[in-house]
């Protein structure tokens, strides 16, 4: 039987929230470009793509300014309504760094002493976790660089992640004046063990990308840097080293001159990402030949777990964050801010706590006391 005398539309709807004004060229921005799926002969598939959102701020190492976070939420969507893209990748500009967190200029100049106004920005924030997290196609941290703080709450929504082996990981909140929240205490219990997750949170310790993978955090390493012809492993990284009790343990930073040599050599050698890409390129290729459906609800089902987690914490953090810009934020984030005047990048700790101890206000004294002075 012909059903064709039933009155049915033409064309296909448009389901995208959002435009193309949130995205540019020119730092700092958020770039959108759908590239082609290439085929393991290096081919461009027709008609098939991944979308590519970039943080693009060099100067602040990639960080994250109003503006971009809303560029970031209208990347996932678009990426998410797009019928002909496979996949989304999450990355950074250049070859030095994913992301850094939050811009410091933003978080220093306006919003500390600002809590209202930066409710309205953690509003964003979790919109960003949230558009990664319900993006209607698999989604890739492409981890070109430092992923810490702000860049780990971007980077560990996303489902996979592969990795340049000069990237480096770890919070830094507590040290410049907030704290290990967002999506990082929400899932690196998951990723890590439970105190490996607390130490990340709370010491401020930098972790390479091999101890990261040593650690199941990352699915893939590959080197960037180039010497002649060849690759060469991150050689500010420790490849196997035998403790006394026998374990193994490589992904750790070198020390004394051995650091030295190595921070010397990286400074002389071209960095060249296309072995990251060839990573992305192959994971993406996986992905194309998978059924839509069964490939979705199987990242849903996963999904479902760090969901859990981060819609149960996501309001009271912001909160927190909120009411924390009248305080601490403007301690911390105006001391890391003025480093290049002051030489230093942390408040006077000792001082701040002795201060209250003695039941000291937090006021203008006390700021005065514990931020960092210019050097004449």
């Amino acid at each position: 039987m012909s059903l064709d005398w039933l009155p049915r539309e033409s064309g296909i709807r448009d389901h995208n929230l959002w435009g193309m004004e949130h995205f540019g060229t020119e730092p700092p921005c958020i770039m959108y470009e759908e590239k082609p799926i290439i085929d393991p002969d290096g081919n461009p598939v027709e008609g098939l793509y991944s979308a590519w959102i970039t943080l693009n701020n060099p100067a602040e190492l990639n960080a994250y300014t109003t503006q971009m976070e809303k560029g970031i939420i209208a990347g996932f969507n678009r990426a998410s309504t797009s019928r002909s893209v496979v996949a989304a990748v999450f990355t950074g500009a250049g070859t030095r760094a994913f992301c850094a967190g939050g811009s410091i200029k933003d978080l220093a100049e306006y919003y500390a002493t600002r809590p209202q106004e930066y409710y309205q920005s953690a509003d964003l924030l979790n919109g960003m976790v949230d558009a990664i997290l319900m993006c209607r196609k698999p989604t890739i941290c492409r981890v070109n660089g430092l992923r810490v703080a702000g860049g780990q709450a971007l980077g560990m929504p996303c489902d996979l992640a592969v990795a340049s082996d000069m990237a480096v990981f770890g919070q830094g909140e507590p040290k410049h004046g907030s704290a290990s929240l967002t999506s990082s205490s929400s899932f690196l219990p998951w990723y890590l063990s439970i105190e490996d997750a607390m130490w990340s949170c709370i010491s401020c310790e930098m972790w390479s990308a091999y101890k990261m993978l040593r650690k199941n955090y990352i699915s893939k390493v590959v080197p960037v840097l180039k010497q002649g012809d060849k690759f060469i492993r991150n050689p500010l990284v420790t490849t196997d080293r035998w403790l006394e009790d026998g374990e193994i343990v490589y992904g750790e930073f070198v020390t004394g001159d051995e650091a030295k040599k190595a921070r010397a050599l990286v400074k002389e050698l071209p960095a060249d990402l296309s072995l990251l890409d060839k990573a992305v390129n192959d994971m993406l290729w996986t992905l194309t030949n998978l059924f839509p459906g069964g490939l979705m609800k199987s990242i849903e089902s996963i999904r479902m777990k760090k969901r859990f987690f981060w819609d149960l914490a996501k309001n009271d953090e912001r909160a927190y964050l909120a009411l924390n810009m009248q305080g601490d934020a403007f301690m911390g984030f105006n001391a890391f801010h003025t480093k290049s005047m002051t030489g230093k990048d942390t408040i006077d700790f000792i001082k701040l706590r002795q201060m209250l101890a003695k039941g000291h206000p937090y006021n203008d004294e006390l700021y005065e006391a514990v931020i960092p002075k210019p050097q004449q």
